[in-house]
Formats: structure tokens, sequence, C-alpha cells
């Protein structure tokens, strides 16, 4: 950088010619001009500014709520000593759809995770390869409910072109998360501490999409129990946009490139999940055949597993 005056000499305007007079008393006070510089280390770790954001911003056409969107009604019934109602066992919980505000169950509802349950207390740190992270500040218990992702929901076009656009100014950190089809919540600008939650191939937390009155929104929960100070990890399954880059998880499974798919999956996908639960329900609540049979594959196996009841 070089510290010099680049108010043209021709320029007689008295605001100009009072800057210029400012600007060489400067000059004189600190000498002469000088290149510099500066370290290698400055700037370098420090997060990317962000504005904060609790709920998800549209800037692409929203999908109309309609009435059967309001969420799925459950049976469920408070248990002798218990606090609260549809836990585990819900049904609205096993499709991953929230219950709605209709719900019965009223206040002592345990199915509304957006809504009812504060985010987990997390603090930012700098790691040693991997940039800006997030440790939990409390202890968190497996199967709750962490944080939302959160950002500015853009369709394909516009995550293009924004992609595009990071690429050429050489930015590496991507903030993208697709929730469905022509629908992707970048966090680049709006956001909240979940975008610096760090890649893992052994993770700790994992993302659901999940319905909450009609809308797609993004929770991630913990898979396992997680002691305070504990790095908080999800499985981006990045997809490559540019150069190759390397894993630095430290996980002893760690796969040494994102975007590297594990060669035996953990567990059944969530939409595979989703069907057999779902199917499951509709066994044994006849009142859900309607909503499921627009899925041909769900259909299938509701006249499999009928045929056998």
């Amino acid at each position: 950088m070089l510290l010099q005056s680049s108010i043209p000499a021709s320029d007689k305007s008295p605001d100009r010619g009072r800057f210029r007079q400012a600007f060489n008393v400067l000059l004189e006070q600190i000498g002469n001009p000088a290149e510099f510089e500066l370290p290698d280390w400055f700037g370098k770790g420090k997060p990317l500014p962000y504005t904060f954001i609790k709920r998800n911003i549209y800037l692409t056409k929203r999908v109309k709520r309609r009435l059967e969107d309001d969420g799925i009604f459950c049976s469920c019934t408070a248990s002798p000593g218990s606090t609260g109602v549809c836990d585990r066992d819900c049904h609205c919980g096993m499709l991953l759809s929230s219950c709605s505000s209709g719900c019965k169950c009223g206040k002592s509802c345990l199915n509304k995770p957006f809504q009812q349950r504060p985010m987990k207390k997390m603090k930012m740190i700098q790691t040693d390869k991997c940039g800006v992270g997030i440790v939990a500040d409390e202890d968190i218990k497996q199967g709750e409910f962490v944080i939302e992702y959160v950002g500015e929901v853009i369709d394909d076009k516009t995550c293009e072109e924004r992609l595009w656009n990071m690429k050429h100014r050489g930015e590496t950190n991507f903030y993208l998360c697709e929730i469905n089809r022509d629908m992707v919540i970048d966090a680049t600008y709006k956001g909240n501490k979940s975008r610096y939650i760090n890649h893992s191939c052994s993770p700790n937390t994992e993302m659901q999409k999940w319905i909450v009155d009609g809308e797609t929104r993004i929770g991630i929960f913990a898979t396992r129990d997680i002691k305070r100070g504990e790095h908080l990890t999800y499985d981006y399954q990045f997809v490559q946009f540019g150069a190759d880059q390397d894993c630095h998880c430290g996980a002893p499974d760690c796969r040494r490139k994102l975007g590297v798919k594990p060669t035996k999956p953990n567990k059944m996908s969530s939409d595979a999940a989703f069907q057999f639960v779902a199917c499951q329900v509709a066994v044994a609540s006849p009142e859900f055949k309607a909503l499921l049979s627009r899925k041909d594959v769900c259909t299938e196996l509701l006249l499999h597993l009928e045929a056998k009841v």
C-alpha cells in the first residue's frame, strides 16, 4: 500500500484545497511516504461479516400455505406423571412435522422444537485448521434441538449467480443449504451462529428437514450426548464447486476430502426413514392414507404392508 494524495492538482474547490492542506500537514508529521504490506496473519481466520437474523428471509416466491399444511393432528395423550405430551412416540414427530398451532395438546406439547425450544448455548472459537468454529457452552443430550439453520431463501438461479460471483472473488467459504426444489437457504449475508458449525466425517449433530405450519425449516439436532466445550459438527455432504477441499476434521474415519460420501452409510436415509414411518402410521391410522397416497413409493409400501395385516 502506498500512502499518497489522490487529489488532482487542478481541483481548485475550497473544500478540496482545505483537504489537501490538511493532508500535507499529516504527511509532514508522519514523515516520507513508505510502501508496506500487512502481515500474513492479519485478517486470516476472522469471521466474515453478516447480519444476524432469527428467521429465514424469503427472496424468492414463498409457497402458499394451504389448509392441509397446518400440520398433522396427533392422537397423543398425557401419560401418568408426565409433564408433557407429544414426546418421542408422537406421529407428527416421527414424520418430522411439528405439531400445528391447532394441536389439542396445547402448551404441554413437546413436538414444537422450532417454536418453543430455545437454541442451545454456544460460542465461536478460532480453530487451528478449520477457521472459525462453534463449541457447545452447555451439555446437550442426544436428540435435542440445537439451533435452526437460517438465512436468505433464494431460488436456484440466484444461487448459481451468487456461487459464480463468490468464485470469481476467490472466496472458498460457502453457506448454502438446499431445502426443496428451487429453494436454497443462503447464510452468506444473513444468518446465525449455525453458519460457523464445521464439518466432520464423524459428526455429533445432523440437519433435519421439518415441516412447521406448512413451511420447510432446517433444524440441527444432536446425534449423541455432547459435553460443554465440545466442537459442534455435522456432515456437510459437500457438493463440489471449484477445486477440491481437504478435510481437517481429524476423525479416525476421515474421508480426507470434502464431498466424498461414506462407503458404508451409518443409517437409513432420511427419505427412506420418512417413508417407512409414514407407512407404519398410515396402516395404524386410516385417515392418513389420503395424505400419503400422493407418494407412489409410499403407496406401494402401504399395499404391501396391508397385504400382511
